[in-house]
């Protein structure tokens, strides 16, 4: 996937290989608001669970979005009593809000998430993140409808998730199993460069962050896991299905526009055979040949059907300039969108103008046949002429191809190989900026770019002192309003956070019930 001036940025995954550093590996956030008696027992719980079988140094961060009870003080008071806890506080609500803001802050190259009532079994933590260390996934999805699963919760919600998953199947072609499970994970060079591009803060997050990835290309695995329904939860089924449909609307819209930088988040094949240089096959040819054929096949039925129309009240010729006209056009733009993988408006105009260029190189090619099939009888069958336009045709679509791939859709890829796309986002603007060979000799000047080589860091040693959490110092006094960072119209990819202290208390907070 490509478009006329991007080649993609996302470099091939790489196993993170072991070492001892202060950095945590893994950070799992608690995304809460208003949990103050469940929120204890699940960090203690979820904390002795990976201190117990994680074998690398890792984070809990909760994070508090705007709750109304004493939830911010109980997080406070575990950050203070477990060194490997964090808390923050975010003064709107939202789990995609909050998801956003401390993904995009934090420092651990595994970012996962899991619901406060831990209806996922916590043995399928270590499968769901181990797939990201290794780099074989970009994203891990727990899923509750995988045959191995063991799943118990009543019918009304066994209905409503199965639906849900329906509706993304057959509307935006989803192909993972299990969109709205709270347990999931992804690398964080993956995130820095997907969480701009999803709008949603609600519920909706999760499908769209794993819709968007899915059509990039991203490797999402699954994990089957055991889940118990919460039968405490208070989660607005209706409106949250109202907000999912509309969320589902809006990027089924986008993605059927070309509206989304995708190409942005194209990652190349690891050590795979089908990515290795072969002499003398341009990359890409084999799949660009199929669907060129494809779309070839039913544009030569969709120009037979236009002529034998246009036929019944016009001379051969003129059916025959009107028919190929129509479904040149229709042609150019299919092997743009599915051949040549070029998404948006971009240079639309230009490749249809080149698109009639090449239409009129087979119009000559299927009138001359026509005229000479003319001199030779007087009176051609029908069938004789669809027979002569037929064998025209193939010659004209074997040129097409040749002109399309080297002058109407040429693959740019080579010549901007000295410039790697970095996304970063403008407040005046949603473009991605570009920072060229040069720029990456300085690493400082990128903050939260880690080396694809650092050693991946350890869980330390529980008589040993623990190194400090470099981005989440206490001592930092920085302010932030977390609909900024969440409405994505932070100056770029960092954030600095507060934490919630001891002494921190929300001024609005009035006991009240949601």
């Amino acid at each position: 996937m490509r478009t006329d001036s991007s080649p993609g940025n996302l470099p091939a995954r790489e196993h993170l290989p072991a070492g001892s550093a202060g950095t945590p590996v893994l950070d799992v956030v608690i995304p809460v608001y208003n949990e103050e008696k469940d929120l204890q027992p699940c960090v203690v719980r979820l904390h002795e669970h990976l201190k117990r079988t994680f074998p690398y140094a890792f984070r809990i961060t909760v994070a508090d979005n705007a709750s109304t009870d004493t939830t911010p003080q109980v997080a406070a008071r575990l950050e203070s009593e477990i060194p490997e806890v964090r808390s923050f506080r975010l003064e709107q609500k939202g789990r995609g809000r909050a998801l956003r803001t401390v993904w995009s802050a934090s420092d651990a190259p595994i970012l996962a998430y899991m619901d406060v009532d831990l209806s996922t079994d916590l043995n399928a933590l270590l499968p769901l993140v181990a797939p990201l260390i290794s780099g074989h996934s970009d994203l891990a999805i727990g899923s509750r409808l995988a045959r191995s699963s063991r799943v118990v919760r009543g019918a009304k919600r066994e209905f409503i998730s199965r639906t849900y998953n329906l509706i993304l199947r057959g509307s935006l072609q989803a192909r993972f199993s299990d969109a709205q499970c709270g347990f999931k994970a992804i690398r964080r060079d993956v995130a820095q460069v997907l969480l701009p591009l999803i709008e949603d803060t609600g519920w909706f997050f999760d499908t769209e962050m794993l819709v968007l990835a899915e059509r990039a290309g991203l490797r999402i695995h699954e994990v089957p896991v055991d889940w118990v329904d919460d039968p405490n939860s208070t989660v607005h089924i209706v409106k949250t299905a109202t907000d999912d449909l509309k969320g589902v609307w809006r990027v089924g819209r986008a993605l059927a526009t070309g509206s989304l930088p995708l190409d942005r988040l194209a990652r190349p094949f690891g050590d795979d055979p089908r990515d290795r240089d072969l002499t003398d096959v341009p990359k890409g040819l084999a799949r660009q040949l199929v669907g060129f054929c494809v779309v070839g096949v039913l544009s030569t039925l969709f120009y037979l059907l236009l002529y034998s129309g246009f036929r019944s009240f016009s001379g051969s010729q003129i059916a025959n300039a009107l028919a190929l006209l129509v479904s040149a056009v229709a042609n150019t733009a299919a092997n743009r969108r599915l051949t040549f993988g070029v998404r948006g408006r971009g240079s639309a105009v230009r490749h249809q103008a080149q698109g009639l260029v090449v239409f009129g190189i087979g119009l000559a090619l299927t009138s001359g046949s026509l005229a000479a099939l003319n001199a030779a009888t007087s009176s051609p069958a029908h069938s004789t002429e669809l027979a002569v336009l037929i064998a025209a045709n193939l010659a004209a679509t074997v040129l097409r191809f040749l002109l399309f791939r080297a002058w109407v859709f040429p693959d740019r890829r080579d010549e901007t190989e000295a410039s790697t796309v970095v996304a970063s986002h403008n407040p005046s603007s949603p473009t991605y900026g570009t920072t060229t060979a040069a720029h990456q000799q300085h690493p400082q000047q990128l903050p939260h770019q880690q080396h694809p080589h650092t050693p991946l860091p350890q869980r330390p040693n529980a008589t040993a002192p623990q190194a400090p959490y470099t981005n989440y110092d206490h001592s930092q006094t920085n302010e932030f309003r977390a609909g900024e960072a969440a409405d994505r119209t932070w100056g770029d990819a960092t954030m600095q956070l507060q934490a919630v202290r001891p002494h921190d208390h929300d001024p609005r907070d009035t006991r009240d019930a949601r």
